[in-house]
């Protein structure tokens, strides 16, 4: 048999802990379809290498990158490459951008994005 004292205890710590606050775990969602696609608002192009430019070489870099709620850019990576010397100018360039974040339902989220990166010795 429990005692009232007991009981009332067992009840006191489950109604204290029945009314704590809950906490939001972070949202680790990475979207890749949202409403608003993010906007780039600060763009250093990336750095040629020399010897491609000097020996005429063009090409391009498709970066995948996460751009998170801020508009920073959290993660990058090569997904396809014309040339292994343009990739690490390219993720080093698109690592500096700056977005207007992406939005679904409103709000700001985080999102994976490919973008194709040329090098013209045009340019």
């Amino acid at each position: 048999m429990t005692s009232p004292l007991l009981r009332f205890l067992s009840l006191f710590t489950f109604l204290a802990l029945v009314s704590l606050p809950l906490t939001s775990v972070a949202d680790d969602t990475i979207y890749t379809k949202v409403d608003e696609n993010p906007v780039p608002v600060k763009t250093p192009p990336p750095r040629y290498p020399d010897s491609l430019k000097r020996e005429g070489v063009s090409g391009v870099v498709a970066v995948t990158i996460v751009i998170d709620e801020t508009g920073a850019v959290a993660s990058t990576s090569v997904a396809k490459s014309s040339h292994p010397d343009f990739e690490r100018p390219a993720m080093e360039a698109v690592a500096k951008w700056k977005f207007k974040p992406a939005k679904k339902d409103g709000a700001a989220v985080k999102v994976k994005v490919t973008l194709p990166l040329r090098f013209s010795v045009e340019d």
